[in-house]
């Protein structure tokens, strides 16, 4: 029993004793502890994985939401491929679409390997992450204003135009509005495309039409007429320089042949209408005398006649007398003269003497009857001619005379200016008319009114969306103003663009972009400085544009930060996140991609 007693001794002891126990303990623990740390770096690292895959499932998610309505895609490469692009991670995750009802949900899967972990039997951690993008119904008009002027052909470091860099821009935000329509309804989303520059050109083809204002388009060249000495071949009397004809642009330093002496487009010394032409020409008639003599001395001519009857009956006859014709009486010597102002006679034409009238008398007839019942008359007839006319025409070389002609309205290039103030800033229907003018400025491209022509059907018909995206030219000063007003005119109802009835549930937007500042209107600025009247013309405009509910999204190429930011055009935009400060060109891609996300109501919905 003392053996037992003595073991039990030390085993309480050995309970109770407490020499050396943390390191005991920390020994013991060692090795979870390892694994632990080990454990959570994999982890970390999964989780790090799945942050990558989020960014790149966002990017595919909205890559199939934008395709919805294509039914030709293939919805999984598209997701793969646009993931796979996004994409900064270790692994190659496979992702799948799923659909629901107005959206797509992208789901990305993946096994991240491990290194603690597998020691403890655990080689990988499956990760699993998804983004959904969701679309509403809201029904859409977009009214794409967009900058035609001349300083959008100039090209960023890497060499692409300004103006190139538009058209793609505008073609790919065109896909993505025709793929938010709603399935089976693609009238829910319409665009309008509004070129500008100072002008906008609404088409020839309006040429009649009762909005057209024609007023200024009749003004004559403001000056002196050109002297009576300018005519054909002269050097050009016009300090404005001359043109080839009426509606010409080819500049002439001589009168041509024609006489016509016609203005070339205004010099940049005049405010508001640098670049516009006076739709007229003076004409070259040459002065001239006429004078138109009446000579009213009778001419006699006398003629001896008979008449035999019998039987059978008779027939008139008439001699001439000789010493006949003879003049009798006195010449008159009035004239009728007429002249063309400040007349200098230098040759001289006549025309031969023509008679103008006669008069016949006949005598008293003497008859008498023979033997066998003949019966003979005799007379004297005769005939006198009352006048004559004599027409002197004298030419006057070197002397015209000059009468302002106005253009005829098939010379129209179809652009017009601002409308009277303040319906310049308005969408006023009808309002004023609509100027028409001939100017350096007026845009190639016309306007195009609400539609849903995305691009050229199976007729061929050129009449659509994307045509008219490839038809602008970079031409002319930038008037931001006239392209905002047209885009609140063209969805409205009533002249010029006839838009119809507004749906419901329907939001009305603006894309606005000008790579430049103000620099004229109709009234104010000349084509190169910016224009604070402008500006403030402009600033209206905006502030109309949001107080009748249209959301306006502004855009300001500055290549390079060159001009500094546009805050006429920031103040313009609905909010601050719907003005965008563009450096390059291929800035314009990325800008309208955002606004087509934003404006289709395509979001992600995590």
């Amino acid at each position: 029993m003392s053996r037992f007693s003595a073991l039990e001794h030390k085993i309480r002891a050995f309970v109770r004793a407490k020499s050396a126990n943390v390191a005991m303990m920390f020994a013991l623990s060692l090795l979870p502890l390892a694994i632990a740390a080990g454990a959570g770096l994999d982890y970390a690292n999964a989780m790090m994985v799945r942050a990558n895959m989020m960014d790149a499932l966002d990017a595919a998610a909205l890559a199939v939401g934008s395709q919805v309505n294509n039914k030709d895609t293939d919805f999984n490469k598209l997701a793969q491929d646009v993931f796979d692009a996004n994409y900064k991670g270790p692994g190659h995750p496979t992702v799948t679409p799923d659909f629901g009802n107005q959206s797509v949900k992208v789901t990305g899967t993946d096994n991240v390997a491990t290194t603690t972990l597998a020691m403890a039997g655990m080689p990988s951690i499956a990760i699993s992450a998804s983004s959904m993008v969701v679309w509403g119904q809201t029904k859409l008009w977009v009214s794409l204003v967009l900058d035609n002027t001349g300083s959008m052909t100039q090209t960023d470091r890497t060499g692409l135009s300004k103006i190139d860099a538009l058209k793609d821009a505008s073609h790919q935000l065109l896909a993505k509005l025709q793929a938010a329509a709603a399935s089976g309804n693609p009238g829910d989303v319409q665009v309008a495309i509004i070129p500008f520059a100072k002008d906008v050109n609404v088409g020839t083809d309006k040429v009649n039409a009762s909005w057209i204002d024609w007023s200024d388009w009749n003004i004559q060249v403001p000056g002196n007429v050109p002297d009576k000495s300018v005519g054909p071949g002269s050097s050009c009397p016009l300090s404005l320089r001359c043109v080839n004809g009426p509606g010409s642009t080819s500049r002439v330093n001589y009168v041509p042949s024609s006489g016509m002496i016609c203005p070339d487009a205004v010099g940049s010394s005049s405010t508001g209408q640098t670049g516009h032409y006076y739709d007229g020409c003076y004409n070259s008639i040459q002065q001239t005398k006429v004078t138109v003599t009446t000579t009213a001395s009778p001419m006699k001519d006398r003629q001896t006649c008979k008449t035999v009857s019998n039987v059978n009956g008779g027939a008139e006859s008439c001699s001439s007398n000789s010493g006949y014709p003879q003049g009798n009486g006195t010449p008159d010597s009035s004239s009728n003269v007429s002249y063309t102002p400040n007349y200098t006679g230098d040759s001289t034409s006549s025309t031969p003497p023509a008679i103008s009238n006669s008069n016949t008398n006949n005598g008293t007839k003497s008859c008498s009857t023979d033997y066998y019942g003949v019966k003979t008359c005799t007379w004297t007839r005769t005939i006198t001619y009352t006048s004559t006319v004599v027409t002197t025409a004298n030419t006057a070389s070197g002397r015209y005379d000059h009468s302002w002609i106005v253009n005829d309205h098939s010379l129209w290039k179809g652009c017009v200016m601002d409308r009277n103030q303040d319906d310049d800033t308005t969408f006023a229907t009808p309002g004023n008319k609509f100027p028409a003018e001939n100017s350096d400025s007026c845009n190639s491209a016309t306007v195009m009114p609400l539609n849903y022509k995305w691009t050229k059907d199976s007729s061929g018909d050129d009449d659509n969306l994307s045509a008219k995206i490839d038809s602008m030219v970079a031409n002319g000063g930038t008037n931001q103003t006239i392209g905002l007003a047209h885009g609140m005119q063209i969805q409205m109802g009533g002249d010029p663009y006839n838009a119809p009835s507004l749906p419901v549930n329907t939001t009305r937007y603006i894309i606005l972009l000008s790579d430049g500042l103000n620099t004229m209107d109709r009234w104010y600025g000349n084509g190169s400085d910016q224009s604070t009247q402008v500006d403030a013309r402009m600033a209206k405009a905006c502030k109309t544009a949001k107080d009748n509910g249209f959301i306006l999204y502004t855009l300001f190429v500055d290549l390079n930060g060159a001009q500094g930011n546009s805050q006429v055009l920031q103040n313009c935009a609905t909010d601050t996140s719907k003005y965008y400060d563009l450096k390059k060109s291929s800035d314009i891609v990325t800008a309208f991609n955002d606004i087509a996300q934003k404006i289709t109501n395509l979001r992600v919905s995590h």
